[in-house]
């Protein structure tokens, strides 16, 4: 189901685009998703909705039959792209899980602000910005998915999460859906 419509109190999250994550191989090329977030980032601010910068320095304890690629993370793995560089009116998450609600302020400062609805954007779509909407959802947000705004490591991965999870977990649309609806709100 395309994009239909944006609460009031709607807010960007985006999702570990940082110099470490954007640096890795993807199944789409990062500098346009990258550069589609970063539109999305300006649209959001210029219409006074709050944005949400997330980033990953650490990774949640257990095994997995499949290890991480990086056992440590370098010198500015965490800083965010040039692109998204954050403004003061912006809202920073550091995650150490898939996930940017486990274990950081994010549902509190959403509540705060009276935020009832998430847009979502980043990498990687099977990961970290599935099990952010997830927990969206969860919580009670209504959830919306930028496609083209989004990667992951893997195709297949990429594409289930699209085909087979993310229509069960909010809507979808692409950047330009998205600021068409904010620009109609404010017309």
């Amino acid at each position: 189901m395309a994009v239909t419509m944006l609460d009031q109190r709607t807010a960007l999250v985006v999702i570990d685009l940082q110099k470490g994550i954007v640096s890795l191989p993807t199944a789409h090329p990062a500098g346009e998703v990258v550069k589609q977030a970063a539109i999305l980032a300006e649209a959001f601010r210029d219409h006074g909705l709050p944005v949400v910068l997330v980033n990953v320095d650490g990774l949640p304890p257990g095994r997995t039959e499949q290890p991480s690629r990086v056992r440590e993370f370098p010198a500015g793995w965490t800083d965010f792209v040039d692109e998204l560089q954050p403004r003061p009116q912006d809202h920073i998450v550091t995650k150490r899980t898939a996930g940017a609600f486990v274990n950081t302020d994010l549902e509190t400062h959403l509540k705060s602000v009276g935020v009832t609805h998430v847009v979502i954007a980043g990498v990687a779509t099977s990961m970290g910005v599935e099990a952010t909407a997830r927990h969206a959802r969860d919580l009670g947000f209504n959830v919306t998915l930028a496609l083209d705004a989004m990667t992951d490591t893997k195709l297949d991965a990429h594409t289930n999460s699209l085909a087979h999870v993310f229509p069960r977990l909010g809507e979808t649309g692409t950047t330009r859906e998205i600021i068409d609806l904010l620009d109609k709100r404010s017309a």
